[in-house]
């Protein structure tokens, strides 16, 4: 492999990334555009609670209790498996590779369901502009292009197409905002949309699985860690801006909404006009050039999701074939960019195989393929939340070092308990994140899809121990310069699960 020019078996490229290259990644990942002319009006029209806004800073809080011991383990561990590599570490080998199976369902799922929401909003908007109608699937192959193209090029040029999209969305959705105060119903400014009496009432189980599916992405710096400038800090700052900036701008982004329409009326309106809810005020009060740019960073805001998505799946597949955990050949890299290419290369092919397969049965690209794969990798996110607390009380466990009591057992363990709570509350209440007349067993088996991939991968886990042990004992290994301190080491060489050892 590293005779060939192309293909490279150097590693990723360290050095390239700094804090703000991270932040790109998290928030773009978590699409602030998408979420307020997508996200938020479907969660007032389905759970018809006009307090809605508080959900974000509710679970943003919840975000940070995870982000302080996941900050604090980021120190020592450098893997871009992330999540996989912190529960090998603290949880056991076998653990970790169920980890990264959940991680593989979770991230292709919500990557993969962008492309049907994708192709649907550019399938609308060139028919309704230009004349040209053509199938979402069209739309949808053009962008899987694109996307593969970036994938096997440098990363901080992704992070530089990322920073731009990003921030000409938010400067749209803080116009949406400044408008909905300029033009409040009733000619003047309601706080009943950030009321907490309002929030915990009927449909809040709704708001919380409509919140959690707007937040996934923002935990995903450690997939950076290996090409970070300063990996003991930057993936920490990351984390914490992404969680603060997106709790707090999606929360007055859904206050201005309900401001805008009468706390009232909200659910109703969200219903009946959807996106136009967002789109239709800018056309009214800005005019319908700054309408139409909204409407076309709307599309790049979705175009940037992918693009975030698409290099964490190629950066997982990349460590557990460096790792052999899955075959070698997913931890080439490319000699030129020191892109993952291999996991990009087959990250693409899965994406294009599913969303031809749901356009060749007739699907919904947003009803069936993004809403029912983004609320699979909903529940993929939190789980894999939920188990990374717990790898950090098992990795501090008798450890000595800097940290605090709270950054390494009690916070962490406050994290397993919330996120335990948010889990059950998103299963319960998956259906919400589902048409009305979708059939009844998907209700289940969505939800069970990452929860089947880490049973599988426990299994393969087990497997590699008795099998193959010299790759087993690999399995998490913390990066050649990553961040050793005197004293830690990778995985332990005496698995333990939730702090037991066996």
């Amino acid at each position: 492999m590293s005779s060939d020019p192309f293909f490279s078996d150097g590693g990723l490229r360290r050095g390239r990334l700094g804090t703000a290259h991270l932040v790109f990644f998290t928030v773009a990942a978590s699409a602030p555009l998408t979420v307020l002319g997508g996200g938020v009006t479907t969660m007032y029209a389905v759970s018809g609670n006009i307090g809605a806004a508080l959900g974000f800073v509710l679970l943003a809080a919840v975000l940070a209790i995870f982000a302080t011991g996941y900050a604090a383990m980021s120190r020592y561990v450098a893997n871009a498996g992330a999540f996989y590599a912190y529960i090998a570490n603290g949880l056991g080998r076998a653990g970790g590779v169920a980890g990264s199976a959940v991680a593989l369902a979770a991230y292709n799922a919500i990557q993969i369901g962008l492309y049907g929401l994708l192709g649907a909003i550019v399938s609308d908007f060139m028919s309704a502009k230009a004349g040209l109608d053509l199938a979402w699937w069209v739309w949808a192959l053009l962008a899987w292009v694109f996307i593969g193209v970036l994938g096997v090029l440098r990363i901080d040029l992704n992070a530089s197409v990322l920073a731009v999209l990003l921030v000409l969305e938010c400067i749209v959705v803080l116009i949406f905002d400044l408008v909905a105060f300029a033009h409040p119903a009733g000619g003047s400014v309601t706080t009943s949309g950030i009321s907490p009496g309002q929030l915990f009432g009927a449909g809040f189980g709704a708001v919380l699985a409509f919140t959690i599916a707007s937040f996934t992405g923002f935990e995903s710096g450690a997939i950076y860690s290996e090409e970070v400038k300063d990996p003991r800090r930057t993936v920490a700052r990351a984390t914490y801006i992404a969680v603060a900036f997106t709790g707090l701008f999606y929360a007055f982004s859904a206050w201005a909404l309900t401001v805008l329409t009468g706390p009232e009326n909200a659910p109703q309106v969200s219903g009946e006009a959807g996106p136009g809810v967002v789109f239709g005020a800018l056309d009214q009060y800005t005019g319908a050039v700054v309408a139409d740019i909204a409407n076309v960073l709307f599309i790049t805001s979705v175009l940037a999701a992918l693009l975030s998505f698409h290099n964490g799946v190629a950066r997982y597949l990349f460590a557990l074939g460096r790792e052999n955990v899955l075959p070698r050949f997913l931890g080439a890299t490319s000699s030129r960019s020191g892109a993952p290419v291999a996991g990009s290369l087959v990250q693409s092919v899965l994406a294009v195989v599913v969303f031809l397969a749901f356009a060749v049965t007739g699907r919904d690209p947003v009803i069936d393929l993004f809403t029912w794969l983004s609320g699979s990798a909903a529940v993929g996110v939190v789980l894999l939340m939920t188990l990374t607390s717990a790898a950090v009380v098992g990795f501090f466990r008798g450890r000595s070092g800097p940290e605090t009591l709270w950054q390494r057992a009690i916070a962490p363990a406050l994290g397993v308990v919330l996120l335990t709570a948010v889990l059950l509350v998103l299963l319960f209440n998956f259906d919400a994140l589902l048409a009305p007349d979708t059939a009844s067993y998907l209700k289940w088996l969505l939800p069970a899809i990452p929860v089947i991939a880490g049973v599988l991968g426990l299994i393969w886990g087990a497997v590699l121990r008795t099998s193959r042990p010299d790759t087993y004992r690999r399995i998490g290994q913390v990066s050649e310069e990553g961040l050793h301190e005197p004293g830690l080491h990778s995985a332990p060489e005496a698995d333990h699960w939730v702090g037991s050892r066996r």
